[in-house]
């Protein structure tokens, strides 16, 4: 294919086996178009096999394509044009659907409001949708190491593409021990040399209001994506790095009700889509195909087949504790609220910190002393590496860690929804972070996270502060129990706060100090874990 700027674009074709027209899968790929997102999809060959001409194409200054890769930037008018461009081939019905994960996700959304009629339906997996918000950004915090580690991975095919072989050898030699303790750790010498080579430099230094976040996001499109009235499939998982964003796009698609917008997440990690995660079994309901929900998601909008889509659940969330898929006619946003409360001694003692159905009369309070020579670590869940359901007993008993947890449950008991936490904190540094973790404590005393939120505040921030986590879908079996874990850091998931005022992105590491974060409970400062309640208003829940 040729872009209107005569740039060459390269695609691999597969076909179904003898003659006729069949409708065209196009995904658009960033890594190189033979690997097909074979990492959680089935070959593009299985998908030509259920009758579709599948089109993989490398995206501009990826894989053999011409130009020059840049985040965002052509992803929309190259997008749309391939679109346009796949629905022309020979031995096709004209008609298009969209699929891939990650930025294969994203760019999907790019693409859609200039795409023509050819396009009929869309499905993105684990994708950003606001990019400074929920891929650049996390409530202020900058994502250090899952930035650093993608961009690293850019930068070296960048180079590649470039024929420049001595970028390339040293950017390959860094992914596999990235540059994290460097002087100011955000900023490794390492990417400000190579600092075209990637949108890295660009994140750290564009002000949160510059219009360049708005002209790479999808979410700035909402309004053109939704006019196009696109049936719209979304794959996310419960400890993927994208979950924040794949539900922000579900819920404000299905909030236009332009078109059948539907959402399923599962107990997975970015890839791959496995019953396992980290040691953890999930069970058989886990290995549920998506490959097949996608071939009977594409048969129902591209060939008029009646697959029985319109009659499922809108919304199925996997429950991390009863192992079963819940069907939903929507996101759940029924609100239960956990308050927090103890002696004092949650920091030391896992039995003191309690979470209960309501604050206790009396205030009291805990303190979190963070040390930046031994940072709380990024572990399991969506911030660790690896990621997944990694129990964390051993994070929850460093003296760093504040836990607060339910009684054993006497009956089954389901949550799902939104999580946030609601804090009334104070510290005595000018600056702080706070990482909360929701977990389910088994009654062997396995602690198996399920959301995880990470934000930076500064001390004048108005109290309580709110701390947006990852949802969840769990039943607590009886004689199990949930846990809120409070640290002060996650590293390397987030770059340490030097706790001086100043952003971790732009701090030396030799300025950073001992930091103290007083969490109050009960009385007139309950702070409390919401779940369940709409993001944004569970300082709201009674």
């Amino acid at each position: 294919m040729t872009t209107v700027d005569g740039v060459r674009l390269d695609a691999d074709i597969w076909r179904p086996e003898g003659r006729g027209e069949y409708p065209v899968l196009l995904m658009r790929q960033i890594y190189g178009r033979r690997i097909g997102c074979a990492i959680c999809y089935a070959h593009p060959s299985w998908y030509a096999a259920h009758g579709y001409v599948v089109v993989v194409q490398d995206s501009r200054g990826r894989g053999s394509s011409e130009g020059r890769f840049r985040f965002g930037e052509s992803d929309a008018a190259d997008g749309a044009a391939a679109v346009d461009w796949a629905a022309s081939l020979d031995g096709t019905t004209g008609v298009v659907g969209m699929y891939g994960f990650s930025y294969q996700g994203y760019n999907q959304l790019m693409a859609a409001p200039g795409a023509g009629p050819a396009l009929k339906a869309l499905a993105p997996s684990m994708f950003a949708w606001d990019v400074r918000d929920h891929w650049a950004y996390e409530n202020g915090a900058f994502p250090f190491a899952g930035n650093l580690g993608w961009a690293v991975q850019v930068a070296a095919e960048t180079a590649r593409h470039a024929g420049n072989e001595a970028a390339f050898v040293e950017l390959r030699a860094a992914s596999r021990g990235l540059p994290l303790n460097e002087a100011i750790a955000c900023r490794p010498e390492l990417m400000r040399r190579h600092r075209d080579l990637s949108h890295y430099q660009t994140w750290l230094e564009t002000p949160a209001q510059d219009e360049y976040w708005r002209r790479v996001s999808p979410a700035s499109r909402i309004e053109a994506v939704a006019a196009r009235q696109l049936p719209i499939l979304i794959v996310g998982g419960w400890y993927d790095s994208h979950l924040r964003g794949t539900l922000a796009a579900y819920k404000a698609l299905a909030a236009r009700r332009a078109a059948p917008v539907r959402l399923v997440v599962g107990p997975w990690i970015h890839f791959p889509w496995d019953r396992r995660s980290a040691g953890r079994d999930f069970g058989p309901e886990a290995a549920r195909s998506m490959d097949v929900l996608h071939v009977r998601w594409f048969d129902h909008w591209l060939k008029g087949i009646d697959t029985g889509m319109l009659n499922e659940p809108q919304v199925e969330l996997f429950d991390l504790g009863s192992r079963t898929w819940r069907g939903f006619d929507d996101w759940p946003a029924t609100a239960s609220a956990l308050h927090l409360g103890g002696s004092g001694a949650a920091s030391i003692d896992s039995a003191d910190g309690t979470l209960r159905d309501k604050p206790a009369d009396a205030g009291g309070i805990d303190h979190l002393v963070h040390d930046p020579w031994r940072p709380a670590p990024s572990h399991g869940g969506s911030f660790g590496t690896p990621p997944g359901a990694i129990d964390r007993a051993a994070i929850d008993a460093r003296g760093d860690v504040l836990t607060f947890t339910t009684a054993p449950f006497a009956s089954p008991t389901t949550f799902a929804g939104d999580v946030a936490a609601v804090l009334h904190v104070e510290s005595d540094a000018p600056g702080f972070d706070l990482c909360c973790t929701l977990s389910l404590v088994t009654a062997a005393g396995q602690v198996m996270p399920l959301a995880e939120g990470y934000a930076t505040f500064d001390a004048g921030r108005a109290m309580p502060v709110e701390i947006p986590m990852r949802a969840t879908c769990v039943t607590a079996g009886e004689g199990e129990a949930l846990r809120l874990s409070v640290a002060g850091a996650s590293f390397p998931a987030f770059a340490v706060n030097p706790g001086t005022g100043e952003s971790a992105t732009m701090t030396p590491m030799v300025k950073a100090r001992i930091i103290t974060v007083g969490l109050r409970h009960g009385g007139e400062t309950a702070s409390l874990l919401s779940i369940g309640a709409d993001a944004g208003a569970a300082a709201e829940v009674p």
